[in-house]
């Protein structure tokens, strides 16, 4: 007598913590660009409307890819690579690309805009996923396993400074170093790479007015308030003023013209001064329930490209909540990454959404994973079930 296979579900826990970071972005997007919208548009509800639409797009990408099925993805890693290669060279051409905040990083199209960055963030993974996973065997030699994924990052990396993108740029590299190391590349052509890399860094740095203005104002943001320190002191004060349960939902003060982005890059910010500690509180527990879901399924795939797409694309929410954070309370250089689900963006949003629906994806296929992966040694080798 044979018994019925249960069905397969997806991670609840991991689905909910998504759609409560979605709606708490929905909440404090308008809560922080009510006023700015009413000002400068005439309509409160200007940004609101954009993140709605983002979000109902995000949940089509999410219901999508869950459709789909991770597996396919692997067939898609060289279109898409493609795709994003050329977007990040068309976002370069006056005309197609727009300029805003002295960087070309959109494509204008009818009712919304592209941010190519976005999309080569989720491409670079499934590129690298894929590649490491053909590319086992040998992923520990420097010509095969190493130098052709870096030469490539280099390209990647070349075109999102040239917008410039300075974020995005390191955290194409991260999730390079991040799937490398998980696909098994020896430690010393990571750290030889990265202590090469230095001096570039510090030159890319060190030639940019910008740039170096950011890193005083980390440095010294009160020397600096009233200038390139602006943003980082305003974001200190939002946030300490908040306490341990905020001023209240939309009672917030710097988002009335004091602290710029704040519905998008200081969005942290609004949230600790009208939600205090509490909300922030939320706020991380929900990244940590994404992260632990996330590399939770990632180790339980059934095969070694499932296991490298879920750690790349957990990186990027971990990388970027990290960095956002860090910047909004002075830890860090501004770097103009979004809070991951929360921060006004609409590429971003559907993006990572996506990415979501992919995780989800991943985790159908989890359960049975015990019977056909074998692990040792940090080794991954797929076997008969």
């Amino acid at each position: 007598m044979k018994t019925s296979a249960a069905p397969v579900r997806f991670d609840p826990l991991l689905l909910c913590a998504v759609l409560a970071l979605v709606a708490l972005g929905l909440v404090m997007v308008y809560s922080a660009s009510a006023i700015l919208a009413q000002d400068k548009l005439g309509d409160s509800l200007y940004f609101l409307k954009r993140q709605l639409m983002a979000a109902g797009m995000g949940v089509v990408a999410m219901a999508v890819a869950m459709k789909i099925g991770w597996r396919r993805l692997a067939r898609l890693a060289y279109p898409l690579l493609l795709v994003t290669l050329v977007l990040l060279v068309l976002v370069l051409i006056p005309g197609i690309g727009t300029t805003a905040g002295g960087a070309r990083r959109w494509i204008r199209f009818p009712g919304f805009g592209l941010q190519p960055a976005e999309v080569a963030k989720f491409a670079w993974v499934v590129y690298l996923s894929y590649s490491l996973a053909k590319k086992r065997e040998k992923v520990a030699t420097f010509s095969v396993g190493f130098l052709p994924h870096l030469a490539l990052c280099g390209v990647l990396v070349a075109l999102c400074m040239r917008q410039p993108d300075f974020g995005s740029s390191v955290l194409l590299v991260f999730l390079l170093f991040v799937l490398l190391f998980a696909a098994g590349t020896k430690l010393s052509y990571l750290v030889g790479s990265v202590l090469l890399a230095l001096p570039l860094a510090y030159v890319a740095i060190a030639t940019s007015p910008y740039r170096m203005k950011r890193v005083l104002a980390f440095l010294d943001p009160w020397a600096h308030r009233h200038d390139v320190g602006y943003q980082v002191a305003e974001s200190l004060m939002s946030i300490g003023s908040g306490g341990l349960t905020g001023l209240g939902l939309g009672d917030g003060r710097q988002k009335l013209f004091f602290l710029p982005e704040a519905h998008t890059d200081f969005i942290f910010a609004i949230i600790g001064e009208e939600l205090g500690l509490i909300g922030v509180a939320l706020l991380v527990t929900l990244y940590a329930i994404v992260i632990w879901r996330g590399v939770r399924v990632s180790l339980a795939a059934p095969e070694t490209f499932g296991t490298y797409l879920g750690l790349g694309l957990t990186s990027i929410v971990a990388f970027q909540a990290a960095v956002n954070m860090c910047v909004a309370m002075g830890l860090l250089p501004t770097k103009g990454l979004t809070l991951p689900f929360v921060s006004y963006g609409g590429t971003s949003l559907v993006v990572l959404m996506g990415a979501a629906g992919v995780l989800l994806s991943l985790s159908t296929g989890a359960q049975g994973a015990s019977n056909r992966t074998v692990r040792a040694g940090g080794d991954m080798r797929e076997v008969a079930a």
